[in-house]
């Protein structure tokens, strides 16, 4: 799976690590239904910092399609409501 952090790259991650990123995937998602930025900030940032340490940086000049994009942690309310409307921000890998 390739994952884009907004500003800085695309990683590539192995699909062991999914699980994980749904997970806080799903607690970001629920800080935005609660209308919690804070919150919201910090689980960002750990998804950003999970992938950033688990991951494998590609080159920028790789062109490959990103799976999932993991927004900055400045992301509005507002802007994080669109962003986890369906899926969220790491979508299921096909069972």
């Amino acid at each position: 799976m390739i994952v884009r952090i907004m500003g800085e790259g695309q990683w590539r991650v192995d699909d062991g690590l999914v699980e994980e990123l749904n997970r806080l995937d799903d607690e970001a998602g629920q800080a935005v239904e609660q209308g919690d930025g804070d919150n919201l900030a910090q689980l960002l940032e750990r998804i950003a910092s999970t992938v950033r340490e688990r991951g494998e940086r590609l080159d920028d000049a790789d062109l490959s399609m990103s799976d999932a994009i993991v927004p900055p942690t400045d992301l509005t309310l507002e802007e994080a409501r669109e962003l986890f409307a369906g899926e969220g921000l790491i979508p299921d890998l096909p069972g």
